[in-house]
């Protein structure tokens, strides 16, 4: 199922997503710079679980360089299909949750999350010396949050039926669920896998929707009452 809107106006202008999706395009570019040195780039810039396995714990010099990936990471990505999925999922949500966190609890949401998610990821295959990049953790946080949010906003979807692709729309709580319960299902069946094989962290993404309701509940603006 791919989105293509929702039916959720937004009352201002969401300019936290859009700073994101120009710096992941723009870095994206740097990415296609690097030629020979790109894998050296993703190992020095994304999430390795396998060296914060080997960190000790009084190895102060490694975790503070260890920790800085976990945001650095979530601005790389494997391709520009791999950037252009991300992207279409937080045009499409961000919007909405910006508008009604705001531009600074929006971006602690979206990076606290991504965070969150490689951490999920990292203690589910912690030997991995694969990279973890991309954005989808932090956009899975935004995704948990609309979907407490917004559960009955209708999201226009492109979905294959038989041969041909229709478009329907379907409650956020229906396409948000049905998309949490996929990532749930593929990372049961990716235990025991193989840690350096690289593919998909799905893991990451549970961890990161997971992480977007809690933190939500903890940056959602309080609504004010008057006394009598």
């Amino acid at each position: 199922m791919i989105p293509l809107r929702d039916t959720i106006p937004s009352q201002r202008t969401a300019w936290v997503v859009r700073l994101v999706v120009l710096l992941n395009a723009a870095l994206f570019l740097v990415e296609l710079r690097q030629g020979a040195a790109l894998e050296s780039f993703l190992y020095r810039f994304g999430v390795v679980p396998a060296y914060w396995s080997l960190a000790g714990p009084g190895d102060l010099l490694q975790w503070p360089r260890l920790a800085v990936t976990l945001l650095t990471s979530q601005f790389l990505h494997g391709g520009l299909l791999h950037l252009g999925s991300n992207m279409l999922y937080l045009w499409i949500f961000g919007d909405n949750v910006e508008d009604r966190l705001g531009h600074g609890r929006f971006l602690l949401l979206y990076l606290g999350s991504g965070a969150a998610a490689a951490l999920v990821q990292l203690a589910a295959q912690p030997g991995s010396s694969v990279p973890m990049i991309g954005a989808s953790g932090a956009i899975a946080g935004v995704l948990g949050s609309y979907f407490l949010m917004f559960p009955f906003a209708r999201i226009t979807t492109l979905v294959p039926l038989w041969f041909v692709w229709e478009t329907i729309e379907l409650p956020a709580f229906a396409f948000l669920g049905f998309w949490f319960l996929l990532q749930w299902l593929q990372g049961l069946t990716s235990i025991g896998q193989m840690a350096d094989v690289g593919g998909v962290a799905w893991w990451a993404h549970v961890g990161g929707f997971l992480a977007g309701g809690v933190l939500l509940a903890v940056l959602r603006p309080r609504r004010r009452y008057a006394r009598f």
